[in-house]
């Protein structure tokens, strides 16, 4: 008799060695983290210049000399602390979620992992992406907006003197924001694939999903209204294009439901050849 394809192929482990599995699985990730975290720190830095490069770029075209502050002794230290554990979040990301799946994939069945398997790339991609839409298409266009509030008339001037932690806070959290908000499709179509919600419920509270935008928009983005349009604007049309997803992929969870309550019924009709 064949097997089934529900079958789970992996023994079931006991309590301890569930502990003991995922014990392991910490420490290779933490031991990622610190490694990355030790590697970015020494070129902390650079990253930090790679991060203010777009602020640069919006100064010198002003024809302003491109200058960030600290205030207090520490501040420049912490600051390059923040970037090393910025840095070593992205970089120990893969292992991590490696850790993660190796953790998680021997209590699934073969139909999960395989249902699973796109969206665990997928998920990357999409944050990478985010962060990428932030750093070269927002930043520029913000950052030229929030400087051309600066006056040098004959009366009193208004200067940008910006502090260090201040420019790394936002830029670090646009970067996330935008990237959590690319992980909206991913999220829906999975939810969609697993039927917990579908293209027509989420076409009948389009206008509160709407809203539910704006909100987030205002938690995750700066607390300025054009930042925050921006972001809405973003979440809406990830919305639609989750949407998109959410109508491809339920055909097939539809099909196999079909699958399934026709066998039953056949065998049902006939126990004998069930």
């Amino acid at each position: 008799m064949a097997a089934d394809d529900n079958e789970i192929n992996d023994k079931e482990m006991p309590l301890l060695e569930h502990l003991s599995e995922l014990r392991r699985r910490l420490i290779w990730s933490a031991a990622a983290f610190l490694i990355a975290f030790l590697v970015c720190y020494h070129f902390a830095q650079q990253i930090y210049e790679f991060l203010a490069a777009p602020l640069a770029h919006a100064l010198e075209a002003r024809g302003e000399r491109p200058e960030l502050i600290y205030t207090a002794l520490y501040e420049a230290f912490f600051t390059y602390v923040k970037v090393a554990v910025f840095g070593a979040a992205f970089i120990s990301f893969p292992v991590v979620a490696a850790q993660i799946w190796l953790f998680v994939a021997p209590g699934l069945y073969k139909r999960e992992k395989r249902a699973l398997m796109p969206f665990l790339v997928v998920t990357p991609i999409l944050f990478f992406a985010g962060g990428a839409l932030a750093y070269y298409v927002f930043f520029p266009v913000a950052w030229k907006f929030f400087l051309s509030f600066q006056e040098n008339s004959g009366g009193v001037d208004i200067s940008l003197m910006a502090k260090v932690s201040d420019y790394l806070n936002i830029v670090m959290k646009l970067i996330f924001a935008f990237g959590l908000s690319f992980e909206l499709p991913v999220l829906l179509t999975l939810l969609g694939k697993v039927g917990i919600v579908n293209h027509a419920a989420l076409k009948k509270y389009r206008r509160y999903a709407y809203v539910g935008c704006f909100v987030l928009a205002a938690v995750m983005a700066p607390p300025d209204v054009p930042s925050q349009c921006i972001m809405a604007g973003l979440l809406i049309f990830l919305f639609e294009v989750s949407l998109f997803f959410v109508r491809m992929v339920e055909p097939k969870y539809e099909e196999e439901a079909e699958e399934t309550a026709e066998s039953e019924t056949e065998q049902e009709k006939d126990p004998e050849n069930a």
